[in-house]
């Protein structure tokens, strides 16, 4: 007992040690202008408008505040996440921007080790050490370079997953920063929606519904205008204007460039298709092995997402690993598939780059391999499920 309690001691001190040390990292290394570099500054800036009761969506306000903190240029950088959950970003309003973005990498390295961590102990302890190169994941970097929000949304998945049988309220509550960016998960929501009907677990719902309402007050409160102003921004941004790196937009402007409803009707397409999956297979529906398959089909159907999105796919990468490895499949096509994506990252291509549209349809390929999906779905909807796990 005294050996256990001496090795988690050991274990925290280290964990102490490390995040101190990357605190003094930063504290060096980093600077106001370092902040202004990173998709970060848009939330910060936000931060700012918030806590003074302004617009946090005004283009003129953004810049003001940008380039007090050093930004160059007459080109302001805005989050174009809704209302609902931006109260979140208040207490960066409380800081400058370095010490914000101090203290906003720490928290994305501690949701990336907790993400990683958790997901350990779903797939049930393994000796292995695999699951580390998750620390290496391409679009769990990219979000930790630019500040993004990937790594929040990545951990609020892991942890649904975890808590959705044992405690769905908190899993609930869990799936609140995949509100500031609705569009990447519109399939797999409307397989959530199904399955908390058909489980009963409607706490789920009031659970999410306690913390969108609760934020979303406060944000409110902060700003009784939140909403038009996030409207009149929609209405005058530029974001469906320019090709982005996801196969939507590529079928958009190969069909009718002007028609920006084809950039929805993947997921739309989708959604109807997560809803039919998980009906067909209800009685022995596994967040871990279905619902990744939806989440994955979610980011490759995406109206619009980034490199930095991508990070919410880490669990169904993970999971192809090990089923890979216990079914002696080759791991070679996702260390390839992982090298390729950290080269482009490195290389700096430009994250509107087309050169990023391959790897959602890759994390994908390497699941339906991995798990062996590709081979046994037919199989498996022949069988009865009565003799299935539920």
């Amino acid at each position: 007992m005294r050996q256990v309690s001496g090795r988690k001691v050991a274990a925290a001190c280290i964990v102490l040690g490390g995040a101190l040390l990357v605190c003094a990292i930063y504290s060096i290394d980093l600077t106001n202008k370092s902040a202004t570099e990173r998709d970060y500054i848009q939330y910060w800036a936000a931060g700012h408008l918030l806590v003074d009761h302004a617009n946090p969506y005004s283009l003129e306000a953004i810049l003001r505040i940008e380039q007090t903190a050093g930004l160059e240029g007459q080109d302001p950088k805005a989050s174009v996440s809704p209302p609902v959950a931006l109260a979140l970003l208040a207490p960066l309003g409380f800081v400058s921007a370095k010490t914000g973005l101090i203290l906003w990498s720490l928290a994305q390295l501690g949701c990336l080790a907790c993400s990683i961590w958790v997901l350990w102990i779903v797939l049930g302890k393994p000796d292995s050490r695999y699951h580390l190169l998750g620390f290496a994941f391409a679009p769990a970097l990219a979000s930790l370079q630019a500040g993004q929000l990937g790594i929040f949304m990545l951990c609020g998945i892991v942890l649904f997953i975890f808590l959705c049988d044992a405690r769905p309220f908190l899993a609930g509550v869990v799936l609140l920063p995949c509100a500031l960016k609705p569009h990447l998960f519109l399939p797999f929501m409307a397989a959530l929606l199904l399955w908390t009907i058909y489980k009963r677990k409607y706490i789920l719902i009031v659970g999410f519904l306690s913390a969108f309402v609760t934020v979303c007050g406060l944000t409110v409160l902060l700003d009784h205008r939140i909403w038009f102003e996030y409207f009149d921004l929609m209405r005058s941004t530029r974001l469906f204007l320019i090709p982005l790196p996801t196969l939507s937009s590529e079928l958009r402007f190969l069909i009718a460039p002007e028609a920006v409803w084809l950039q929805y009707l993947p997921a739309a397409v989708a959604s109807a298709w997560a809803m039919g999956y998980f009906w067909t297979r209800r009685e022995r529906w596994d967040w871990m092995d279905q619902g990744l398959l939806v989440l994955l089909i979610s980011l490759v159907c995406a109206p619009y997402a980034w490199l930095m999105d991508e990070a919410v796919l880490l669990p169904a990468v993970l999971v192809g690993l090990y089923r890979a490895i216990a079914a002696r499949r080759s791991w070679i096509p996702i260390a390839v598939f992982g090298v390729v994506a950290l080269i482009e990252l490195f290389a700096d291509l430009g994250i509107t780059s087309w050169y990023y549209t391959w790897t959602t349809p890759a994390w994908l390929a390497w699941y339906l391999y991995a798990t062996g999906t590709w081979k046994s779905s037919r199989k498996r909807l022949d069988e009865s499920p009565a003799v299935l796990p539920s």
